[in-house]
Order: C-alpha cells, then sequence, then structure tokens
C-alpha cells in the first residue's frame, strides 16, 4: 500500500456447505462493480475486528450465524475509482438457513464451477486461493523407488498437491518417474508439479511447473501450457516478478531453519508477514516447516505450509 492512500476495508467470507460448495451473490445493478458476482461480506466499520464485522455482515445480508472461521488471504486493489482492501475469511460452520435478506440473488457452486461466474477483477485471487488446499509437498530428488514410496505416503496422507523436484535424475529417469506418478495423482486427486530445473521440465506432461527463482526472473509472461503455475520467491524483487507475470500461487522461503540450507539466514514469521503483505497472490510458507506451524502460517497471512519431510 503506498503512502497516502486510503483503501475500502471489506470483510469478506468464504461461505461453504458440507458438500464443499460455495455461497456467491449478485452484486445490485447499481453498486459500485454492480452486475457481478461477488463472497458476501461488507465494510470493516470503526472499532470493530474483521471477524466481527465479517459475523455481523453475513448476519445482516444472509440472516446466518457465523461458527468456525480462518483467515485465507487478504487483497489490495486499485479499481478506477476505488482502492479496495480485501480481508477474505473461510467460513466452515455456520447456523441458519441462508437468504437474500438485501433481495440479492446467490447461490452455491462447486469450486470447479466459480470460473464460470463473472466476478469482479479484486476477486480473482480468492478463486485460487478457494482451489488451493492448505498443505505443498515437496518431492525431493532421490532413487525411483524412494520417490515412489514417498509419493505413495503423502498421498495415502491426504495431500492434494505435490511437487516433484527430481533434478538429479537422468532424462530417463525423470519421465520413468513421471509415467508412474501422475497416474498414481489423479487416481487420487491430487495434482502433480514439475520443479523448472528438472532436466526437460518443459516438455513433461504434468500439471503444473513450479519455477525456481532464476528461471521466474528470466520469465515475460506466465507458461501456458498448465494448470498451475507456481515460483519460488525469496526477497520482494521475486515477489514482484512473480505477481508481475501473473502465477497461480507462490512459496516464501526459508521461514526458519532447514538442515537442506544450514547456511541460509531464516526470515523468521515477521519478516515473512511482511514479504506476504505484499502480494495478492496465495503463499505457502517453506522452511523448517512442520504441520504444527500451519495455524501459524495461516495467521500470517499464508495459504499453508509446504515441506520435504513434514508430510512424510
Amino acid at each position: 500500500m503506498l503512502k497516502g492512500e486510503k483503501y475500502l476495508h471489506v470483510a469478506v467470507g468464504v461461505i461453504k456447505d458440507k458438500a464443499g460448495k460455495v455461497l456467491i451473490s449478485l452484486r445490485h445493478n447499481k453498486a459500485h462493480q454492480g452486475g457481478l458476482w461477488e463472497f458476501p461480506g461488507g465494510k470493516v466499520e470503526a472499532g470493530e475486528t474483521v471477524e466481527q464485522a465479517l459475523r455481523r455482515e453475513l448476519k445482516e445480508e444472509l440472516d446466518i450465524s457465523v461458527g468456525l472461521v480462518r483467515p485465507l488471504i487478504q487483497i489490495k486493489h486499485q479499481y478506477t475509482d476505488l482502492n479496495v482492501l480485501l480481508d477474505v475469511w473461510t467460513v466452515t460452520e455456520f447456523s441458519g438457513m441462508a437468504k437474500g435478506c438485501e433481495g440479492q440473488e446467490f447461490t452455491w457452486v462447486s469450486q470447479q464451477d466459480l470460473a464460470k461466474y463473472s466476478f469482479p477483477a479484486a476477486n480473482i485471487p480468492i478463486i485460487t486461493a478457494i482451489k488451493l488446499p492448505s498443505e505443498y509437498a515437496i518431492l525431493n530428488t532421490a532413487t525411483e523407488d524412494i520417490l515412489l514410496n514417498n509419493l505413495n505416503q503423502i498421498l495415502k496422507s491426504g495431500i492434494k498437491l505435490i511437487q516433484a523436484r527430481v533434478k538429479s535424475l537422468s532424462t530417463e529417469q525423470i519421465e520413468s518417474f513421471i509415467n508412474v506418478a501422475l497416474p498414481l495423482c489423479k487416481q487420487n486427486g491430487a495434482q502433480l508439479l514439475l520443479n523448472s530445473a528438472v532436466q526437460n521440465s518443459d516438455k513433461l506432461k504434468v500439471d503444473g511447473i513450479h519455477l525456481t527463482s532464476k528461471d521466474l526472473l528470466a520469465l515475460k509472461q506466465k507458461p501456458t501450457a498448465y494448470s498451475w503455475v507456481a515460483a519460488s520467491c525469496h526477497n520482494q524483487q521475486e515477489i514482484v516478478q512473480a505477481e508481475k507475470i501473473g502465477v497461480d500461487f507462490i512459496v516464501i522461503a526459508p521461514v526458519l531453519a532447514t538442515s537442506t540450507h544450514p547456511e541460509t539466514e531464516p526470515l523468521g514469521w515477521d519478516a515473512f508477514k511482511l514479504l506476504v503483505n505484499q502480494v495478492n497472490t496465495p503463499v505457502f510458507a517453506l522452511g523448517g516447516m512442520q504441520k504444527k506451524h500451519l495455524n501459524q502460517a495461516r495467521q500470517a497471512g499464508a495459504q499453508g505450509i509446504a515441506g520435504i519431510t513434514c508430510f512424510l
């Protein structure tokens, strides 16, 4: 946020029902960004916390009483006529039957169908965050047998987003591994990304590409052949580049000390949070992560955690 600029602070709710569908509502034609669909919420009033504002707004708009909530993502967006700060929270528990108390149309939509609806530009990163899980597992270089064993462990634990960082394998070994790993991931409803440093990574059929910081800085536009494009970032320059080309999510590292890079000074949670606050893209925390750190990462504004050993 640039000095002197004022942002309208808005609490936004991503409300999920038991089937995982998300509630969206249609903005009145005369409202700002009228005629477009949105995730419900409203202005944070003076003296209110974001959570208090969210509970009040959803009661007023939909007549539901909010139970369990957690932070999802913060987005700063500048329209030509208005600057908004969207404080987005996931609502997984509520009571009451939703109804349009302000005469607004609303509907429940599957996560896959959200792309069929027209949203204000500021809402687009919210849709990405909704589709992403909170855990991102990294398969590090090993023999093919160990890799497959680790992959099976990760899939059995329910992880749905996986990166293959198998940089030291030969082209033949990589192709052999992908030929087995990709169908395994499909069977388990998981997405498989390949690290861009892997030999011939641009020629292998996978769900996504994870850009190294070096490859990220060399690009002028987002690769288009993938469902997911991610990037590794360690500083503000790399974060700016990631947003410039429009990657789907980023990984910021190292947050804590890590045995794989003991010589690298960790960012710590405070510095990590400052970096997250500069980006409108979902962020995963990497470096020394354990499952117990998930809530702390979310409180710092992250989508979730990434790791090599913590999911094995």
